[in-house]
């Protein structure tokens, strides 16, 4: 089955310069860690799809042993649902998708049972990612107790998707992923949420980047 991942962000709320599937956490690259993820629970062919200096992730050569990674340039300013759509000729069978800035202790073995029992054109991840606040309790005007960097109650798209080719219907060049595409995709009924309640984060800030080298690669390769 292949892997998609999507590696066309610029980092910009990172450093600027360095595409953000190169941000090393841990010593590696962070899509290194992403591809380790899947890599660790069998799956073996990923499709790394490029944008933003594209040149230089496919410069990489050191992956988790046993895997095929091949890069594909799908322009440097082409939108997530867009990249997507520029490889469909050669996606004919289910396929996996996922971002390369994020990080979870994922069953995928669970993930893909589920999308397989939903019947589903596309299954997304959700998570509740822990907010970057405090929270006050509050008892009318009074506050009751603070809780420190609490989850969130609502649930959003953690990345780890499992899509049939039926889903690519739903996608154009010009498509952003996260927008039309899948609320399309929820407005027909043919979009199911796997929900994780382990560990998730995502590579968006350098406090993230901080987050992540503190809880090191043992908390999504577990």
């Amino acid at each position: 089955m292949d892997v998609l991942i999507l590696c066309g962000g610029r980092g910009t709320r990172l450093n600027g310069e360095r595409p953000k599937p190169l941000i090393e956490v841990a010593g590696r690259p962070i899509v290194w860690h992403v591809v380790s993820i899947y890599a660790a629970q069998g799956f073996r062919e990923f499709v790394l799809l490029t944008g933003y200096k594209g040149e230089e992730i496919a410069a990489l050569s050191a992956w988790p042993a046993g895997v095929a990674v091949e890069c594909v340039d799908t322009g440097a300013d082409t939108p997530t649902g867009g990249r997507v759509h520029a490889v469909r000729e050669r996606l004919g069978e289910t396929f996996c998708l996922t971002y390369a800035d994020g990080v979870a202790d994922i069953d995928l073995a669970a993930l893909l049972d589920h999308h397989r029992t939903a019947g589903a054109l596309a299954t997304m991840t959700v998570v509740r990612p822990e907010l970057p606040f405090g929270v006050a309790e509050l008892d009318g005007g009074r506050v009751r107790a603070f809780r420190e960097k609490p989850v969130s109650e609502h649930w959003v798209n953690g990345g780890f998707l499992v899509l049939e080719p039926g889903a690519l219907d739903y996608l154009n060049g010009d498509s952003v992923l996260e927008r039309e595409p899948l609320e399309r995709l929820a407005a027909d009924g043919a979009l199911t949420a796997y929900r994780h309640e382990g560990f998730w984060r995502c590579l968006d800030t350098a406090k993230d980047a901080i987050a992540l080298e503190n809880a090191g690669p043992s908390r999504w390769l577990a």
